[in-house]
């Protein structure tokens, strides 16, 4: 009998590589499925009972194997969405911790820094818009956010680990003491 399959694969194993390209996008995975497919031969041949109905029995086998490798594609893909949206989730709740440490640290800011980087970053007006509210100069508003950014940077140095991504993104922050008061870090 396995003199017999081998000869029936030889005879099939090109109709069948087409029949499994026809059937799945990855190109790549053919020869896997295929392969897969003789192994599948191989360990089941003993279930056959009618040798008659064997080309139709391999087309079978080949049909559920194509079936089991798209079932685990899809599997993969869901992984990969659920790690995707899991650390996007991870990132927002890192983003929104973070803000929520910073957002005292700039209230600690010498009044006018205070209110040029509140506006700017909290609220997101332009700091075009920031120099009609406080009625200065466009130069000085600039040279506010920039002067008050760089004291929220001394304070936020001073008490965190701040990791990012390329982009600036804050991806990771460890506080450098349990009991950081901003007070501290102005007096420096």
């Amino acid at each position: 009998m396995s003199s017999n399959i081998t000869t029936i694969w030889s005879q099939l194993q090109e109709k069948l590589r087409q029949f499994i390209s026809s059937r799945i996008e990855d190109k790549t995975a053919v020869d896997d499925i295929l392969q897969d497919v003789f192994i599948k031969l191989q360990t089941q041949i003993h279930k056959l009972k009618n040798t008659e109905k064997t080309t139709s029995w391999i087309y079978q086998i080949t049909r559920n194997t194509i079936t089991d490798y798209h079932r685990q594609q899809q599997k993969d893909r869901n992984a990969q969405d659920q790690l995707l949206v899991s650390a996007i989730s991870d990132r927002r709740d890192i983003t929104e911790e973070f803000a929520l440490c910073v957002i005292p640290m700039i209230e600690s800011l010498p009044d006018p820094y205070r209110d040029a980087v509140h506006m700017t970053e909290i609220e997101g007006i332009s700091q075009k818009e920031l120099a009609k509210r406080l009625g200065i100069s466009y130069s000085g508003a600039k040279s506010r956010v920039q002067r008050g950014r760089e004291k929220l940077k001394e304070i936020l140095l001073a008490c965190c680990d701040i990791q990012t991504d390329q982009y600036g993104n804050v991806i990771d922050y460890q506080p450098k003491c349990y009991n950081c008061s901003t007070d501290d870090f102005l007096s420096n």
